[in-house]
């Protein structure tokens, strides 16, 4: 991961391993041409926008045990697309980022003052 950056410019760090996140099944949020959603920015889920990206389509939280997927609660950290989290910020329903795991690929989508709005803080 030394080579990929994050949006804040550093090495790229792991969003989640347990549960092991994605697009890759690595942890980290990194993304390749296959990757049609593009699962760049690592949120930290809260009920509102799992409830949120279910009644989109995507349902999150319900475990699918043929994926090894256990399905996701609020707290957990997560690799999402792009284009769901910008969708759930125009809803006001965006959950929080870590930007430290957030791909500088995110920068071509959103600006930076944008995603700081939403950085976690612990």
């Amino acid at each position: 991961m030394a080579s990929e950056l994050n949006v804040l410019g550093t090495p790229l760090e792991s969003c989640c391993n347990d549960p092991v996140t994605g697009y890759f099944r690595d942890g980290f949020c990194r993304t390749t041409e296959e990757d049609t959603g593009t699962h760049i920015i690592c949120a930290i889920m809260t009920l509102e926008f799992l409830e949120y990206t279910k009644s989109k389509g995507n349902d999150l939280s319900t475990p699918i045990p043929y994926w090894s997927f256990p399905g996701l609660k609020e707290g957990d950290k997560w690799c999402l697309c792009i284009s769901r989290w910008l969708q759930a910020k125009e809803a006001g329903k965006a959950p929080l980022l870590v930007l430290e795991s957030c791909h500088q690929k995110a920068l071509e989508y959103t600006d930076i003052e944008t995603l700081l709005e939403y950085k976690y803080t612990s």
